[in-house]
């Protein structure tokens, strides 16, 4: 129950926090916020999702006492960047998709072109954010916050890991192939909210690697647990199509070890994940709760 109030309370402060983020007054150095454009922002980022990332933010950033405006203005960019990349990832070029969290995805509440620019602009506001003095008074951290964000959704990222997973629809793949992808794609944002967290939180280089392990089991766990679900859920539950993973020849952990295993899997990793914060005692009990949650979550 606790664990449920922390999460609530998270996402409501992420609401906040993107609503205010997401106004139509230009910042100084801007000239004009399109209407449309804030309208379809909005409508990828407003009123929807868990909002596991910036949880993950703002709880491991809780570990070492750090709390307040920046902690949110990390989450927020965090979440802005992963709202672009379901902005994109719906698009007819991609996933086509007509459906996110229940509602119409971009592209289709408005149009091809501006969900395109919606995601861009997204995208683009992250580092903006990021790079503020409002997050942090202190010139290294932020640079630090920068590169951390960069790196989980670029090249060698979460664009990077979808880029192959385009390229591997059709085709076999070798267990370490479909890790791989799934680490870049969808691992490493889970792996940057942590990592910001940990940046904020001021913990040295030691610590940042047993939370990046936490991370990397959780964000594994959070992709085997979403395959699982494209497979043995309704799309009434999910908010959006399921069974695609197998319609487009889509690899996963699911398909070539089977269901059976891919759930022993998954409580292998919740396991490690719990070993890895094990250091941290009752502090780290809400991430070990986080950890449990995405293994057994039903959206």
């Amino acid at each position: 129950m606790e664990f449920v109030a922390r999460l609530t309370a998270v996402a409501d402060r992420m609401e906040e926090t993107l609503q205010a983020l997401l106004g139509s007054t230009p910042l100084d150095g801007e000239i004009v916020r399109p209407e449309r454009l804030v309208a379809a922002m909005r409508h990828a980022s407003l009123d929807g999702g868990k909002r596991l990332r910036p949880f993950l933010v703002v709880e491991t950033a809780k570990l070492f006492d750090v709390e307040g405006p920046g902690v949110l203005r990390s989450a927020a960019a965090l979440e802005c960047v992963h709202c672009y990349s379901l902005v994109h990832d719906d698009l007819p070029a991609m996933d086509d998709d007509d459906l996110r969290r229940g509602r119409p995805t971009v592209h289709r509440a408005f149009d091809e072109a501006t969900a395109i620019l919606a995601g861009d602009a997204l995208l683009t506001y992250a580092f903006d954010i990021l790079a503020d003095p409002a997050t942090h008074d202190d010139g290294t951290v932020r640079a630090d916050l920068v590169l951390c964000l960069a790196r989980a959704s670029g090249l060698g990222g979460m664009a990077g890991g979808q880029m192959l997973d385009l390229a591997a629809e059709g085709r076999a793949l070798s267990e370490d192939e479909i890790l791989q992808m799934q680490a870049m794609k969808t691992g490493y944002l889970i792996r940057a909210g942590v990592a910001l967290g940990a940046i904020l939180g001021g913990a040295d280089a030691e610590t940042r690697e047993r939370l990046d392990r936490y991370a990397g089991a959780i964000g594994n766990a959070f992709q085997l647990a979403d395959d699982l679900l494209d497979v043995e859920s309704e799309a009434a539950d999910m908010g959006k199509a399921t069974g695609k993973d197998a319609e487009r020849g889509k690899a996963t952990l699911v398909s070539l070890l089977g269901v059976d295993a891919a759930h022993a899997r998954l409580d292998e990793l919740i396991e490690t994940a719990d070993a890895c914060l094990a250091p941290f005692g009752d502090k780290a009990a809400v991430l070990a709760a986080a950890a449990r949650f995405i293994a057994e979550r039903k959206s």
